[in-house]
């Protein structure tokens, strides 16, 4: 496909439509109703291609059939970034600023009020339904996708005789998962038509109220069709059912927390390394770069409110741009605010200093140092949305590395996804991607029900749109870029960093905790640091330097 070619959103804004699901055709090929939109030259090497051996052997597949179904297929199609005309039912919502630089936080908020799908079960049904014909809409004036044929090279499969038949036994089967791969794989060669065909199979075999394989399918077909109608950008940003409302928004990013202990005992692991290294301090300067809604200070201050000795005195230096103002119902006088009267009723002294800007336009001076402080920064699942030397000549992940150093902080921690998605080319990158978030969908299918309202919100609101857009972005526009711990530990030992060894007794402690989950989430200490995972999948590396 030519870089020139995109297609856009309407109006960046989220749109519903009640689409019918097509009956798959007996020929499982793309569609060739469309073939009359084609130039001469394209179509007739479409026709060419459909009449290849590979096509006469393998096109007509018993498993597609109108009645058809895969194993555990849910009626229902995928949530639909069709890029074909306008739907016919459209009300739209308002969009707002996304921040591209946010993550998943713990943060702590007003009761679940309300959400974009109620409580009553034939509405959820219909809801679950609508969201999985069609999550956005697209102008009426851009063609359908196949008429990108007119102007893109046509090229013969990618794929041989066996893959093929390899792909008609998936099929049937039904693996969801590898079927994945092989559609990523020929969209990865810009064989077209064979994602085009293997997009509408998956669509069959995906649903956002299915097992966990399924629902994340939903969401990486879509990243799928994104990245092949090369608007990934668009959709990562109106990824949106209904816009919900502030509160609402980090209901989910709360829930998330609390059915992920990783998260939650990733942000514990650090703050027992704060707590560790400034237990002789009387006056404690904490710098976070990402501090969000700043739950996971309540913590800590409770903590050292209890310190041997009496509580140091305490200020918080923290960081976050305006648009996560949106979803906190304010700017950081509302997170200053909060843990000043956490502080107040715990009895510690207490000041709190908000830098509201970009992480990539942090300087020296805007942190505030004081002489006869001893400081601690924080880095929790904020540097990998940092882009380094493989995006730019500004390398901001490395910066602010050394930046944190040349501060001669007594502690900095880090909270990190482990996974491999910085540099990685588009196929690899997607097989992680698929790895790291099944077992992610694994531990909310333990904890929620399939068809909890409350969940759909989470994995739509949450983690659909990182998913996107580690699939569909590139260069700027993919902002999710995470690193294994070993390549973290290359640039903080190159800025000067040596390991500070985590707490036994945190450790310990989470050990103990995390027995009140499933026991298949994992705990292990290894070098230093704690990764704690699901079952043999790490998810979340912690570790402290100095």
């Amino acid at each position: 496909m030519k870089e020139s070619q995109s297609y856009r959103i309407s109006n960046g804004t989220l749109r519903f439509c009640e689409q019918q699901v097509k009956e798959p055709e007996a020929c499982c090929w793309p569609p060739t109703q469309k073939s009359n939109d084609l130039t001469g030259s394209a179509k007739g090497n479409q026709e060419a291609h459909l009449s290849s051996k590979v096509f006469e052997q393998y096109c007509t597949l018993e498993s597609s059939s109108g009645t058809g179904t895969h194993p555990g297929q849910n009626s229902s199609s995928s949530v639909s970034f069709s890029p074909s005309g306008s739907p016919s039912s459209q009300p739209e919502t308002q969009s707002y600023p996304i921040d591209q630089n946010h993550s998943p936080d713990n943060a702590c908020v007003s009761p679940f009020n309300h959400s974009c799908l109620t409580d009553d079960a034939d509405d959820l049904r219909h809801k679950i339904r609508e969201l999985e014909t069609a999550m956005l809409g697209i102008d009426s004036d851009i063609p359908d996708m196949y008429n990108m044929y007119n102007q893109v090279e046509y090229k013969e499969s990618s794929l041989d005789g066996e893959s093929w038949k390899q792909i008609t036994e998936m099929i049937s089967r039904g693996d969801l998962r590898g079927l994945l791969c092989i559609c990523a794989k020929v969209l990865g060669d810009n064989d077209i038509l064979t994602t085009e065909w293997l997009i509408s199979e998956l669509r069959l075999m995906v649903s956002v109220s299915g097992d966990p394989v399924q629902r994340l399918g939903a969401y990486m077909v879509e990243g799928l069709v994104a990245k092949l109608a090369c608007s990934g950008s668009s959709i990562y940003k109106s990824l949106r059912c209904k816009e919900p409302a502030g509160a609402e928004l980090f209901s989910y990013m709360h829930l998330l927390y609390e059915i992920c202990p990783c998260i939650k005992f990733g942000y514990m692991s650090a703050n027992g390394a704060i707590a560790e290294a400034m237990k002789d301090e009387s006056v404690v300067h904490i710098i976070d770069f990402q501090i969000v809604q700043g739950t996971q200070w309540m913590i800590l201050i409770h903590a050292l409110a209890t310190r041997p000795g009496g509580p140091p005195k305490i200020r918080i230096t923290g960081i976050d741009d305006s648009t996560s103002a949106y979803a906190r119902g304010g700017g950081l006088e509302v997170v200053g605010m909060r843990l000043s009267r956490i502080a107040e009723a715990c009895k510690v002294p207490f000041e709190f200093h908000a830098v509201e800007t970009r992480a990539t336009e942090v300087q020296l001076e805007d942190l505030g140092v004081r002489p006869g402080e001893a400081s601690a920064v924080n880095f929790a699942l904020m540097l990998h949305h940092m882009p380094d030397e493989s995006v730019s000549s500004q390398n901001h992940r490395d910066r602010l590395i050394r930046l944190a150093k040349s501060l001669s902080p007594k502690v900095v921690t880090l909270v990190e996804q482990e996974a491999n998605t910085n540099t990685a080319p588009f196929y690899p990158r997607f097989v992680e991607t698929l790895n790291y978030y099944l077992a992610c969908f694994e531990t909310i299918d333990v904890t929620l029900p399939r068809d909890n309202k409350e969940r759909i919100n989470v994995e739509q609101h949450c983690l659909a749109r990182d998913i996107v857009n580690l699939i569909a972005c590139e260069g700027l526009e993919r902002v999710e870029r995470h690193e294994l711990l070993g390549k973290w530990r290359s640039r903080f030992t190159m800025a000067g960093f040596r390991p500070h060894p985590l707490s036994p007794l945190v450790n310990a402690t989470i050990r103990a905790l995390l027995r009140n989950y499933n026991d298949k989430f994992t705990l292990e200490e290894r070098d230093g640091a704690l990764y704690l995972g699901w079952i043999d999948k790490a998810l979340i590396a912690s570790c402290a330097w100095r």
